[in-house]
């Protein structure tokens, strides 16, 4: 008996139940990132300044299900929207999925391990500040230059 395909692979995002969609996050916490942005430019640079509210360890937000009153700022990515954030790292599995790559080895859908991402060193996990130890005009001083 053939295996059945996966969903990340018979279904378009917009396709996705609320389930699988919130299963493609594989928890690096880079969207978690704070990020500046050249205003003359437009280019966006990461920073090793991280979200209050996301567990270093787990890379995982500590208030998912009441981000938005407790971060306003907060990154909310939808079928629609996942376009629009030009800065998702390469390796988010919902731009790799809207750019039509598959998803990578590591990835806890197809490793099965919650932890592969951690595993193969492509989360923050160890890598990161909250921000809110660091005066805002010093954030310059953490942008990044690890591959993203």
């Amino acid at each position: 008996m053939i295996a059945e395909i996966p969903f990340w692979q018979r279904k378009r995002l917009d396709e996705m139940s609320p389930a699988e969609w919130e299963s493609l996050c594989d928890g690096c916490g880079k969207c978690c990132l704070q990020k500046l942005e050249d205003e003359d430019t437009g280019d966006v640079y990461h920073t090793d300044l991280v979200c209050r509210f996301m567990d270093e360890a787990t890379c995982q937000c500590t208030v998912y299900s009441q981000r938005l009153q407790k971060e306003p700022g907060c990154t909310v990515l939808t079928p629609e929207t996942v376009g629009d954030y030009h800065w998702l790292p390469y390796t988010c599995a919902y731009r790799t999925l809207a750019d039509g790559r598959p998803l990578a080895d590591w990835h806890p859908l197809r490793s099965g391990d919650p932890n592969s991402v951690h595993e193969a060193g492509v989360s923050v996990r160890s890598k990161v500040i909250p921000y809110d130890q660091v005066p805002e005009e010093d954030w310059e001083e953490h942008i990044i230059h690890w591959v993203l």
